[in-house]
């Protein structure tokens, strides 16, 4: 009878326990768990987040979770489009300096998914939620503003989308230590019979990754600017 009693008291202890801490825990909200999946992604990647860890992560039970969303694949698209929220500068829109807005918008693009590297991998699947689609929004809206013709509009769209997109994906994955650089360029420089231009140029040592994308982009948008009239680069006569 003891036992059946110290039993129960640690049953109804643990219980207590569990009530105090979901007591202290703020409310559940999708917010709330998107926040938390980015943290846990951050931290475990993409295979490392399952529905009981993130329900411990925010001191819930895995049926509580499953009130605000339906499985894992829902979280994936609540921490990605957090990712992809944009809060620029509100001087932003009705701004006449279209270049330069394009330039935030798209580094600001840039830089918030390679701080969340396993964002890059949800893309293909999760690219249209909200928060990217406020994204392509302004930016069609700026270019439109500026001149670009609706006729134009979706080529501009797509060409900035996939230049984005792509210099994300190459950065994420393209990890290599200096000496394997430096090895790599060795071994070109070996070959440089075979691949004279890009031995000339050292391609495997230039890893200005940031100044490569701006230079980039400042390509694709001297494109645009001639088939814009209503404001002038920013400097040119």
């Amino acid at each position: 009878m003891a036992a059946k009693r110290s039993g129960a008291q640690s049953k109804r202890s643990q219980q207590k326990s569990v009530a105090l801490q979901s007591a202290q825990e703020p409310p559940l909200s999708l917010e709330r768990i998107a926040v938390t999946a980015v943290e846990l992604l951050d931290t475990k990647g993409l295979d490392g987040l399952t529905m009981r860890r993130l329900a411990d992560r925010l001191g819930s039970g895995t049926m509580s979770l499953y009130w605000h969303v339906k499985n894992k694949e829902d979280v994936f698209d609540l921490a990605l489009d957090l990712v992809l929220e944009y809060r620029g500068a509100p001087q932003i829109v009705g701004s006449q300096d279209w270049r330069g807005n394009v330039v935030h918008m798209l580094e600001d693009w840039r830089t918030n998914m390679l701080r969340h590297p396993w964002s890059a991998l949800l893309l293909p699947r999760r690219a249209l939620g909200s928060n990217i689609l406020n994204r392509l929004e302004l930016l069609s809206k700026t270019l439109s503003e500026a001149g670009v013709a609706d006729a134009d509009l979706n080529v501009a769209i797509w060409s900035l989308w996939n230049y984005v997109m792509g210099a994300i994906i190459t950065r994420a994955s393209f990890v290599l230590s200096d000496d394997d650089r430096a090895a790599a360029q060795q071994r070109l420089t070996r070959l440089s019979e075979l691949y004279p231009t890009i031995e000339r140029s050292r391609l495997l040592l230039d890893n200005d990754w940031d100044g490569a994308f701006r230079k980039g982009l400042d390509l694709l948008l001297d494109g645009l600017a001639p088939r814009q009239r209503t404001f002038p680069r920013p400097g040119s006569d």
